[in-house]
C-alpha cells in the first residue's frame, strides 16, 4: 500500500509545484505527484516544508574521519551512513593520485562492498588522478603522476567490477586524446583537472569525448585574454559539465557567478571535494601522505597553506549559492542532484523525483536547511533527532 508525503512545495525535474502529495509505493519507489489523495491514505506530513531529490556527490574523498584511500570497508560504511546528514543519498567514492597497485586495491574494495552498506548509495568511483600535471598538483602526490595508460584504467575498471564511472586527466599529457577516446568507449567519463593545458589542448580531449571540468578554477590554468586556458574552456564548451566547490574558500561567489553565467546552470554541478576531516570540526588531519590543518572552515596543507580538499557538506553548497543570490533554489537543487547524475550517466537511477525511481529525497526549510533525508522511502536522517 502506498504512503503519501505532504508538503507545500516539490522540486520535480521540469517544475517546482505544490502544495500537494507525493506517492511512495510499497517497494520504496516514487509514484505520482497529485493535489489530492484517496481518503484514509497514510500521510507523512511535511506540510510546511519542501521536498527535493536526494543530493548526488560525484566528487568526495572522505568524511567523519575516514578516507576512500584508507582502503577500508568499515570507513566506507561510516561514510555511507553519515552522508544522509549532508542531504546526500548517492555518491562516488573518490580516490587520490597513488600507485597503480593501491588504486587497483581501492577499486576492488569499493566494488566488492558497494552494495553492502545502508545509507547513501555508492553509484560508482571517481579516479581523481594519477594522470595529472605536477604544476597544478594541488594536494596530489606528483610521485605517482604519469601519462594516461589505458591498460591501467582497464585494470581498475575490472577490479571495481565496473564501478569506475569517472577519471580526471591533464590534457597536455602525452596520449591524452587517444586515452580519452578509449576511456569513453569503456563507459568512463573523462574529466579535465590538475592541468596546465592550453585551450586548444582542452578542445582536443573534449572532441575526443571528455565531458567534465574538475573543480573549475582550482588546479588548472587560469583565464587570460590571449590564452583562454582551462578556465576559458570550462566557460566556453557548453556541452561539458563544470564542477564547482561552493564553500566560499575555493571560489569567490562573484567568480562562481561568472562561471555560471558564462557556462550555464544546467550543466554546472555542485561538488564538495570533501576530505576525511569533514564533519569533525577544526584541528589536525591528513590527506593521503600530507598533514592538513582545518581552521576557519577550510582544510589546508600544513607545509604550504594550499587548500587540501574541503570540509564542505553538499547541502551547505546548495544553501550558499542561494544565499549568494547566484542561483535560484530550483537551480541549486538541480546542480546538486540531477546535473551531477547526468555527468556520469547515473541519472537513470538517481538525481530526480520521478515515477519508478528509488524514493531518495530530502526535506528542506525555506532557507534550504536540511530537515530530513529519506532513502527508499524510509527516514535515514532527522535533524531534530
Amino acid at each position: 500500500m502506498s504512503t503519501y508525503v505532504q508538503a507545500k512545495q516539490f522540486f520535480l525535474p521540469m517544475e517546482v509545484t505544490g502544495p500537494g502529495y507525493l506517492e511512495i509505493t510499497a517497494d520504496g519507489k516514487f509514484g505520482d505527484f497529485s493535489r489530492d489523495i484517496p481518503e484514509g491514505s497514510d500521510v507523512i506530513d511535511y506540510g510546511s516544508f519542501s521536498i527535493a531529490p536526494g543530493l548526488v556527490d560525484t566528487h568526495i574523498h572522505g568524511y567523519q574521519g575516514h578516507d576512500v584511500m584508507d582502503n577500508d570497508p568499515e570507513g566506507l560504511k561510516v561514510m555511507a551512513e553519515a552522508l544522509p546528514s549532508c542531504g546526500v543519498t548517492s555518491w562516488l567514492p573518490t580516490t587520490l593520485t597513488a600507485s597503480r597497485e593501491l588504486l587497483a586495491d581501492v577499486c576492488r574494495t569499493v566494488g566488492e562492498n558497494a552494495e553492502a552498506f545502508e545509507g547513501a548509495k555508492i553509484r560508482g568511483i571517481f579516479l581523481e588522478g594519477p594522470f595529472f600535471s605536477e604544476e597544478h598538483k594541488g594536494a596530489q602526490n606528483p610521485k605517482y603522476m604519469g601519462d594516461p595508460d589505458i591498460s591501467a584504467l582497464e585494470e581498475w575498471v575490472e577490479a571495481s567490477k565496473g564501478y569506475v564511472k569517472k577519471i580526471g586527466i591533464a590534457p597536455e599529457r602525452e596520449g591524452a586524446v587517444d586515452f580519452t577516446k578509449q576511456a569513453t568507449q569503456l563507459g568512463v567519463a573523462v574529466g579535465i583537472g590538475h592541468t596546465s593545458a592550453t585551450f586548444d589542448e582542452c578542445e582536443a580531449v573534449i572532441n575526443a569525448g571528455a565531458n567534465i571540468f574538475v573543480h573549475a578554477y582550482n588546479g588548472m590554468r587560469g583565464l587570460n585574454h590571449r590564452e583562454p586556458g582551462v578556465v576559458g574552456a570550462a566557460m566556453f564548451f557548453k556541452d561539458a559539465y563544470d564542477e564547482l566547490i561552493c564553500d566560499g574558500h575555493h571560489v569567490h561567489p562573484v567568480a562562481a557567478k561568472v562561471l555560471l553565467d558564462a557556462h550555464g546552470r544546467k550543466r554546472t554541478m555542485l561538488i564538495t571535494d570533501c576530505m576525511r576531516a569533514g564533519g569533525l570540526g577544526e584541528g589536525e588531519s591528513h590527506l593521503g601522505e600530507y598533514k592538513v590543518i582545518v581552521k576557519d572552515g577550510a582544510a589546508r596543507l600544513a607545509d604550504s597553506g594550499n587548500l587540501a580538499g574541503s570540509i564542505l557538506q553538499l547541502i551547505d553548497g546548495v544553501k550558499n549559492v542561494v544565499k549568494w543570490q547566484i542561483a535560484s533554489p530550483a537551480e541549486a537543487i538541480r546542480m546538486a542532484s540531477q546535473v551531477p547524475a547526468e555527468s556520469v550517466k547515473i541519472d537513470d537511477v538517481c538525481g530526480k523525483i520521478a515515477p519508478g525511481y528509488a524514493a531518495d529525497f530530502i526535506v528542506l526549510e525555506d532557507d534550504m536547511s536540511l530537515v530530513a533525508t529519506y532513502l527508499d522511502g524510509t527516514l535515514a536522517y532527522d535533524a531534530e533527532a
